[in-house]
């Protein structure tokens, strides 16, 4: 990454971020690119799922524009977490796979692990907070092969990392994190690549935006980097909660910001912060960074389920919630295909009840 980009990070003190476990380098650890994206797609053929893209003429109209929605909660443990979740555990070495992993997450990275472990006959350790929805903490005990473990932890007294990497050292597991891993980001890149496929199958062309959620920036990093490497004038835009800006601070400043158990009913979206690969690969590869109200998710949960007749989890519409928020900002007359990731179904009945007919 050059110098002289406009968000180029550069390293963060401790009392900037003193959440922060790593250095922020100017460039990721190791780069990830296109052709690993189409590696992972490779690993992935015939076990993760190709998602349908659903497309709304009532959507369109709303955005004035042609809207793709890539709908990865039909995904297997219903979010895009198993894509990169398979494919880090696919690129284990023999002696890595022997000994097992260890990944923490709230809900959909801790499926994907159990899942793909399962599936893999790889151990899975399982770090989850107490506080984890009830629907993604039975699920994830359900995929667990006959060696997984789940280990349940309260968020006010360790940070999930400090836990994980005390537990992984001492049983020699190696960490999976939910989104800042090479292998895991090139695997959820594989929605992405997947999209852009569909739409010149489907007749529409090339996306020329694409709108997609952020909390670690994993999913980002890589549907960017695909964005990009097809269609480089694409505009890709990430969209976060608003009570968890932390993404969007630090793309403005290129300075790592950090934000601490944010308040919002998207807990898929609740990190603390952008990653040493995901930071500086968000800053290259995406245009803009926007943030949305936990209003403004319920409105598009419940317009998902009207007009399309699927059930979203909170975080998975945030790519949707931005691109409206920013349709009823300006107007988008004339901006072609959009894309948009809608990342994951996994809400319970009585919450995904409560929150759409608050």
């Amino acid at each position: 990454m050059s110098d002289t980009h406009p968000h180029a990070p550069v390293l963060a003190t401790e009392a900037d971020c003193p959440l922060r476990p790593f250095p922020i380098a100017s460039a990721p650890p190791s780069e990830v690119g296109l052709e690993d994206v189409r590696a992972a797609a490779e690993r992935l053929r015939g076990i993760a799922h190709r998602t349908p893209v659903l497309t709304s003429r009532a959507l369109d109209e709303m955005v004035g524009a042609r809207v793709l929605l890539k709908c990865e909660n039909f995904q297997r443990v219903g979010a895009f977490k198993f894509r990169g979740a398979y494919n880090a555990l696919a690129s284990l070495s023999d002696d890595e796979r022997s000994r097992g992993v260890l990944a923490y997450s709230s809900g959909n990275h801790a499926q994907g692990i159990a899942l793909a472990g399962r599936l893999l006959g790889v151990r899975t350790l399982i770090v989850m907070p107490s506080d984890a929805p009830t629907l993604k903490l039975e699920a994830t005990r359900g995929y667990l092969g006959p060696t997984g473990e789940v280990v349940v932890y309260e968020r006010e007294q360790i940070t999930r990392e400090a836990l994980g990497a005390e537990l992984a050292e001492r049983e020699g597991l190696t960490v999976v994190a939910p989104y800042d891993h090479p292998a895991v980001i090139a695997g959820q890149g594989t929605a992405a690549l997947e999209l852009f496929e569909q739409a010149g199958e489907m007749g529409e062309g090339v996306p020329e935006s694409l709108y997609v959620c952020v909390g670690g920036g994993g999913l980002l990093s890589g549907s960017a980097i695909v964005a990009k490497g097809v269609n480089p004038s694409c505009r890709v835009v990430g969209v976060e909660p608003e009570a968890g800006a932390d993404a969007k601070a630090s793309f403005e400043t290129g300075r790592l910001h950090t934000v601490a158990s944010p308040d919002t009913i998207a807990d898929g979206a609740r990190t603390p912060y952008l990653g040493r690969w995901t930071f500086p690969l968000i800053t290259r590869h995406t245009d803009a960074i926007e943030t949305v109200t936990d209003r403004e998710l319920i409105e598009m949960m419940r317009l998902c389920f009207e007009r399309l007749k699927i059930v979203i989890e909170p975080s998975g519409v945030l790519g949707l919630a931005g691109l409206v928020k920013h349709a009823r900002g300006a107007a988008l007359g004339g901006a072609g295909t959009i894309g948009v990731i809608v990342s994951g179904g996994n809400v319970g009945l009585a919450r995904f009840a409560r929150l759409t007919s608050e």
